[in-house]
């Protein structure tokens, strides 16, 4: 489908000179969005986790070893043996209706649902010829195939927007080269904007107050701590300009500030640290631990850095350290989930789009 502006340049094209026979039609004037997230194994197997690893452990911006160092680690080492056992952990997760990992189920329903915000919402007829789809940095639907297909249906000018509310240079940046090297390949470029981190965003941080207000609203019990718990990274990127940690630290005390916590009551924290290198801390982990053996009973974790439930957050947060903390004493615990694809969390990320569409519709 074509809107009547590409349709009129396609008849000026042809106007200029004949229009080869067998040439397929070519699709004008359309506007996409695209959402990309990190990634998913398209299965729990061997093989298919050892080939999603290998991927995101050889990105140079997540893992920055010298490659003389780090392939023998990589390759003799770690995907000799991790993929077996992020297979087991997936597969505790694992969406098996779909035969998916959560963090695609959530990223489809995603874009579906922004897609018919946009239809319904301001921008009235035009809203409705905006093509949303979506991709991931590792793994499959991957950002140059989805690329392609919006140029395909007409795109010609398509806003990219990683969903990482706090801007890394392993996430943002490694999604938007990803990106690049799509266009890098195609002889007729789309005009591309790229959305920036949403942090601070009211809208964002309204969200995470609603939806945390909503959640602890379920329970049956009332936390005596909270942890903010955002993905790490090494403390050596933040030494070297990384400006994650800002924003992270940012997030939290808006988050803190607009719930009217102390800072005692709610505090930051890093998980998933990787290696022997020091990364950012205090260290998820050894917190809850921390808790627990002090005489902590009841406790609760947010994980604003992730626009979706994944691994990170709903096995190694609402498993792994759920255990952490039982086994040394703690009574309740609770996982609250992401925003995923909510009335709150799609509300951020219609915002963020409707604002970096203007020009454009």
């Amino acid at each position: 489908m074509t809107t009547h502006d590409g349709d009129s340049r396609r008849d000026a094209m042809r106007a200029k000179g004949p229009w080869p026979a067998n040439h397929p039609p070519v699709k004008f004037g359309r506007v996409g969005v695209l959402l990309m997230n990190l990634g998913t194994p398209d299965a729990t197997d061997y093989r298919s986790m050892r080939r999603y690893l290998k991927e995101f452990l050889s990105d140079r911006r997540v893992i920055e070893e010298p490659r003389w160092k780090w392939w023998p680690i990589l390759n003799l080492i770690i995907l000799q043996t991790r993929p077996q056992k992020k297979g087991k952990d997936y597969d505790t997760i694992w969406n098996r209706e779909r035969d998916e990992g959560p963090l695609k189920t959530i990223t489809r329903a995603q874009a579906g649902k922004l897609a018919a915000r946009l239809a319904d919402g301001a921008f009235g007829e035009k809203g409705r010829h905006v093509v949303v789809d979506w991709a991931m940095r590792y793994g499959n639907p991957s950002v140059a195939e989805r690329l392609a297909a919006m140029q395909a249906q007409g795109c010609e000018k398509i806003l990219a927007v990683p969903l990482y509310p706090q801007y890394a240079g392993a996430t943002s940046a490694t999604a938007c080269d990803k990106l690049f090297e799509g266009l890098m390949k195609m002889r007729w470029q789309p005009a591309v904007r790229i959305a920036p981190p949403y942090h601070d965003e009211p809208a964002y941080i309204d969200a995470l107050a609603s939806s945390l207000r909503e959640e602890l609203g379920k329970l049956d019990f009332t936390p005596e701590k909270i942890l903010c718990s955002f993905h790490g990274v090494p403390q050596s990127y933040l030494d070297k300009g990384d400006p994650y940690h800002c924003n992270c630290a940012k997030t939290h005390r808006l988050l803190r500030e607009k719930m009217g916590f102390s800072a005692d009551e709610f505090v930051m924290t890093f998980q998933s640290r990787f290696g022997p290198e020091e990364w950012l801390k205090p260290y998820t982990d050894e917190t809850v631990k921390a808790l627990a053996a002090g005489g902590v009973k009841r406790l609760a974790v947010i994980t604003p850095g992730f626009s979706a439930d994944c691994l990170e957050t709903i096995e190694e947060i609402g498993g792994e350290n759920r255990e952490y903390f039982e086994h040394g004493g703690g009574e309740k615990f609770a996982a609250i989930p992401c925003l995923n694809d909510s009335p709150q969390g799609m509300a951020v990320i219609e915002d963020v789009v409707r604002r970096e569409l203007q020009g454009w519709i």
